[in-house]
């Protein structure tokens, strides 16, 4: 270690003993009453020192007030060189800034908000070039043109390769809008790879719901299959009892609202009565004298009345 590397660490004794220069300085940048106690001493470099003072400052907890004095070379008389405030070891700092693209989080716009993209954003690309190079087959090209002039037959008004600016119906960006395929960006590979994390992440087969399914979705009557290639592993539930309805959910996914997981048996109807309408069945309109209790006797007034 060198002589000039040890002088540096050292604090500078004359610098080091000016407490009272760095304090008043202190108090005159500072509100009167917030500057506390002295707190150490740093040496910055040869007969650079900085004196801390604690900050009683309301809302500036661990903070100190850091005043730096300094002496030329061969010089008794120190001076001042800066006074600031600087956090300390133990400071209440506020969070590091994030921008707002980065601190958005799905649920948070509302009705009337606008989310603007960049334009160089990885998750979309070019929908067309827009380049409107005709092709070689196309109605408004030179080959066709004179295939057209050499059959006499009248395309346009004029031979297209000579007309002053290429019909509009021909160009890309008119058939692409003519199809309703004209969007100026769509989701590129990174888009769509993300898009299917997140989707597996929330609706996939590493979710408790799934873990605990009696089967998966790919088997499930309810799901809905969807196009392109994100078809081949997600559809869409349109259970209105499962937790996934009307979301996109990965074919692995599955939950207790399978359409076969626990298909239940109709229960048992009786059957239908028969009535035969050809036979006729009597209904006496009196009881029989032998139903009753009481024996039938000839003689109606020496019969015993009642019960025995």
């Amino acid at each position: 270690m060198s002589a000039a590397t040890t002088r540096s660490r050292t604090p500078d004794r004359l610098c080091a003993e000016a407490v009272d220069l760095a304090r008043t300085a202190a108090e005159e940048a500072a509100a009167p009453g917030v500057v506390g106690e002295h707190a150490g001493v740093l040496s910055e470099g040869d007969r650079v020192v900085t004196h801390f003072f604690e900050c009683r400052e309301l809302g500036y907890r661990g903070w100190r007030w850091a005043v730096t004095v300094a002496r030329a070379s061969r010089a008794k008389v120190v001076t001042l060189d800066e006074v600031v405030l600087l956090p300390g070891p133990d400071a209440v700092l506020a969070p590091e800034w994030v921008p707002w693209s980065e601190r958005l989080r799905p649920g948070d716009m509302g009705p009337g908000d606008l989310l603007p993209t960049d334009a160089e954003d990885l998750r979309l690309e070019p929908g067309y070039t827009g380049e409107d190079v005709t092709p070689p087959n196309s109605a408004v090209s030179e080959e066709m043109a004179e295939l057209a002039e050499a059959e006499d037959a009248d395309v346009t008004a004029g031979p297209p390769a000579k007309l002053p600016t290429v019909p509009s119906r021909g160009s890309i960006a008119a058939v692409a809008e003519e199809l309703g395929m004209r969007r100026a960006r769509v989701l590129s590979r990174y888009g769509l790879h993300t898009a299917a994390d997140r989707w597996e992440e929330a609706y996939g087969p590493k979710t408790p719901m799934a873990q605990a399914a009696p089967a998966s979705c790919v088997t499930c009557g309810f799901l809905t299959p969807i196009g392109g290639s994100l078809g081949q592993a997600f559809g869409v539930c349109a259970n209105e009892f499962s937790p996934a309805d009307g979301r996109v959910v990965s074919l692995a996914y599955g939950c207790g609202g399978h359409s076969e997981a626990a298909v239940m048996p109709k229960p048992p109807r009786p059957a239908a009565p028969v009535i035969d309408e050809t036979r006729v069945d009597p209904f006496p309109l009196r009881p029989s004298p032998d139903s009753g209790s009481v024996p039938a006797v000839a003689d109606e007034e020496s019969a015993e009345l009642g019960h025995s």
